[in-house]
């Protein structure tokens, strides 16, 4: 009977001490697979504009279609609020946007600080497009959409498209001329 007692109790304390490791492997996963999403829209985006040429009416616009997936599932950690946004480089709440791949505190810190060095040169009137996520209840993340060597911007239709959070979300992109091409994402179910 002690040795039973013994067991269980040896084995609680194992996963106390490893919960942690476990928690933060699944914020780390999900930040990864959220950067892939984020690596295929500009991919996306790219090809879009290096086969076609831009024209105002957004019917006749060359066009293709997304499919977004928000990690979901025992390996990922929940995540709130996913979204695509329009944003400059210091977004509406004041705060910057973060590089790819920042999990731990230390690591985030260090690169919200250096996002704010680098948002003090941004133009905030330029808009671009990024994806904004928090992860279980906490800090928001904005991960910005870069359309890599495409000459063209990229814009959001609309306003913010809400995402599935832990689901799959289809999106269109149109190549229209405003005034310079641009890519405007829309989201279609």
């Amino acid at each position: 009977m002690i040795r039973v007692v013994l067991t269980v109790l040896v084995a609680v304390a194992l996963l106390a001490a490893a919960a942690p490791a476990l928690e933060d492997a699944r914020a780390s996963t999900t930040v990864e697979r959220l950067d892939t999403e984020v690596d295929r829209i500009e991919r996306v985006v790219g090809d879009l504009t290096a086969g076609s040429v831009s024209v105002a009416d957004p019917a006749l616009a060359a066009r293709t279609t997304l499919t977004v997936r928000v990690p979901s599932g025992f390996a990922a950690a929940p995540v709130d609020g996913v979204a695509l946004v329009e944003t400059g480089g210091v977004d509406e709440s004041g705060s910057t946007t973060t590089e790819r791949g920042a999990t731990d505190a230390a690591e985030a810190e260090a690169t919200a600080t250096d996002a704010a060095e680098a948002a003090a040169t941004v133009d905030d009137t330029e808009a671009s497009v990024a994806l904004r996520y928090r992860i279980d209840g906490g800090r928001e993340r904005t991960v910005q959409i870069a359309p890599g060597v495409a000459d063209a911007t990229v814009a959001v239709d609309g306003g913010a498209i809400a995402l599935r959070p832990g689901g799959e979300s289809r999106l269109v992109l149109r190549l229209v001329d405003d005034g310079g091409p641009t890519v405007r994402i829309a989201r279609i179910g």
